[in-house]
């Protein structure tokens, strides 16, 4: 389903994406293409793309083809999902100790639609953290482990 999604492919047209989107919500899936679970999570964002139309711009980006923000956002597990609103990264507390993105695929679309409207409804009222809409059983679970180097 990713071929329904709109690609960046470079970090220029990341860049771009994130300075020209306002006053939507801009929704940068980080994954691979032939992934198992980049595939489900394609799935849920391109059948509610549609209905979030005027509330958020959906986009999918290869971790591959740009390493300098998979490196930025320490996206070491994919599927990884980041929010922004106005050039401003959205945080969401999902009740992990990472609260700059959204690891593994959402459950339903339904659950999708709520993170966006409810990072829609924070952002809007100026907050750079919201509250995940989602019961704790819905957030994947995973362990930070941090390495010195």
């Amino acid at each position: 389903m990713s071929f329904l999604l709109s690609k960046l492919e470079t970090k220029t047209e990341v860049d771009e994406a994130i300075r020209s989107t306002e006053d939507v919500v801009l929704v940068l899936r980080f994954g691979r293409e032939a992934d198992h679970g980049c595939l489900q999570l394609d799935h849920i964002l391109s059948k509610a793309a549609p209905e979030l139309m005027k509330m958020a711009r959906i986009y999918i980006v290869d971790v591959d083809a740009i390493p300098l923000y998979t490196k930025y956002f320490d996206i070491t597990l994919i599927p990884s999902t980041v929010f922004f609103f106005n050039a401003q990264h959205i945080k969401v507390d999902w009740g992990t100790p990472d609260h700059t993105k959204f690891v593994g695929s959402f459950k339903t679309k339904q659950s999708f639609i709520a993170v966006v409207e409810t990072v829609y409804r924070g952002a809007m009222k100026g907050k750079v953290m919201v509250t995940s809409p989602l019961d704790p059983s819905e957030i994947p679970k995973y362990e930070l482990v941090y390495k010195d180097i």
